[in-house]
């Protein structure tokens, strides 16, 4: 009896990430870390946000006992705020933060990146959404202009897979198994770019000198 195993799932979720004032001379590294963790970087800007902003962005927190100090280290300097993608990215990107308390990411999470890049409860380096409903909250915050289509998933995306990608993609891979070249990876991508069907056509026009010969 032959079991039929379910379609793969394609859903691709966005989160808020924040590189705070103390690291944004690490922007560069952090953000090598995140694009080989998997996500890609929709936006990304950098912006000083006054303490008033601070507040609003962080009103869940008003009138617990380090609201001020952390509306005055947020507003300490530049930060750089970015929307990551990927599948799951929301509890992906917060298990790379690891734990919000940097000394206590030390000692349990040691690879995480508020345990390389913070100092301790407060400067915790960076931020990350708890959830997809405070990530559309936060991404809308900070990128105001941002208008948040829905990401197609599903069968939406299985359509839209099918429709431009697959034709070509098989036939690519078809070729690639004949070819079976020393860097697949190169050669697939040099055969995609070259068998494009969106690729813009130079149309040659017959000139006058031309019809003549």
């Amino acid at each position: 009896m032959q079991m039929l195993m379910p379609e793969p799932q394609i859903f691709v979720e966005r989160t808020l990430a924040l590189i705070k004032p103390d690291i944004v001379d690490k922007e560069e590294e952090i953000e090598d870390l995140i694009l080989r963790s998997g996500f890609l970087i929709v936006q990304k800007r950098k912006l000083q946000l006054s303490p008033e902003q601070c507040s609003n962005f962080y009103a869940d927190q008003y009138g617990k006992v380090f609201f001020p100090n952390l509306t005055a280290y947020m507003s300490s300097g530049p930060l750089v705020a970015m929307v990551l993608a990927r599948h799951c990215a929301v509890s992906y990107w917060k298990e790379l933060l690891g734990p919000s308390n940097s000394i206590k990411a030390r000692r349990t999470h040691p690879h995480s990146l508020r345990a390389i890049y913070g100092t301790d409860d407060l400067r915790n380096a960076l931020h990350g959404s708890v959830s997809i409903f405070s990530a559309e909250r936060e991404i809308r915050f900070m990128f105001p202009e941002v208008i948040l289509e829905p990401i197609p998933a599903g069968q939406r995306a299985r359509d839209y897979l099918n429709l431009y990608v697959k034709p070509t993609l098989l036939a690519g891979l078809t070729a690639l198994c004949k070819e079976k070249p020393a860097d697949p990876m190169i050669w697939l991508a040099d055969w995609l770019i070259e068998h494009n069907p969106n690729k813009p056509r130079v149309q040659h026009q017959i000139t006058e000198e031309e019809h003549q010969g």
